[in-house]
């Protein structure tokens, strides 16, 4: 199944208007699992602290670029994907007290490094798109300061429908493989586990597997969202909750955080 075309329905929404953009943000705040993971993390790993270094390694929509900005007012940002047309769409959003806190640039992760030293990466569902992994995360490594912290999502090699994906590069990670490349870069790894387990696939199959198929088959199913999350929303939010709350055993996801 091919994303990016969905995804650029999305982004021509939100770049409307400064509402529709801030909606779209809530909403994924309220549909994406692997946001409460990250964010949490984030939130305990920069509890008292409000300047520090952020490098939002591809950006995408800027959802994590744009908490960052708005929660820890001393913070600077660096800000980077291949998509020029969804960074350029975000700076356009933004006031002149928060362009001067971040630098955004159009690359690729496998040469460039961060040209600021961060306190804090994060690789959100990235590095299962990129061939030479390896030198991404050296230049993470670089790109860090040290004692600086990387955060990484990705799906496991357990999730069958990665494999089906037209853009990744990979069927996900074990986590043997991602432990051992997080360590050859250099990094120390605080914490490793799977994330999406049992729960988190209930809820995955019913708020964005269904909807995504439906979206690919046209876009007049936009109109019929409203309802069905109307509905399905609630439910999703207990399998969302029961998946942070449980050890999972295994599962689709991976969560990895590792120290320079």
């Amino acid at each position: 199944m091919q994303y990016d075309p969905i995804k650029n329905i999305f982004a021509k929404m939100i770049d409307r208007s400064k509402i529709a953009r801030n909606c779209f943000y809530r909403l994924l705040d309220i549909l994406i699992l692997r946001q409460w993971y990250i964010k949490d993390h984030i939130k305990v790993l920069f509890n008292k602290n409000d300047n520090f270094v952020f490098y939002d390694a591809g950006a995408g929509f800027c959802q994590y670029t744009d908490f960052i900005l708005k929660h820890y007012k001393q913070s600077k940002i660096v800000a980077m994907d291949l998509k020029s047309d969804y960074l350029s769409s975000y700076e356009r959003s933004l006031n002149t007290e928060q362009l001067s806190r971040i630098d955004i640039f159009e690359g690729d992760l496998q040469t460039f490094v961060s040209p600021i030293k961060a306190d804090l990466v994060i690789a959100i569902d990235i590095l299962e798109h990129i061939e030479n992994d390896r030198a991404v995360l050296a230049n993470f490594y670089q790109g860090m300061k040290s004692g600086g912290i990387l955060i990484i999502s990705t799906p496991s090699n357990l999730d069958e429908a990665a494999a089906f994906t037209a853009e990744h590069v990979r069927p996900g990670y074990s986590k043997d493989e991602l432990e051992d490349k997080v360590s050859r870069a250099g990094f120390k790894i605080l914490t490793l586990y799977y994330s999406y387990g049992k729960y988190g696939k209930t809820y995955w199959l019913l708020g964005m597997k269904i909807p995504l198929k439906l979206l690919a088959l046209s876009r007049l199913f936009l109109l019929l969202l409203p309802i069905y999350f109307f509905f399905i929303i609630p439910l999703n939010l207990v399998f969302m909750t029961l998946d942070t709350v449980n050890y999972n055993k295994k599962g689709n996801g991976i969560i990895c955080i590792v120290q320079k």
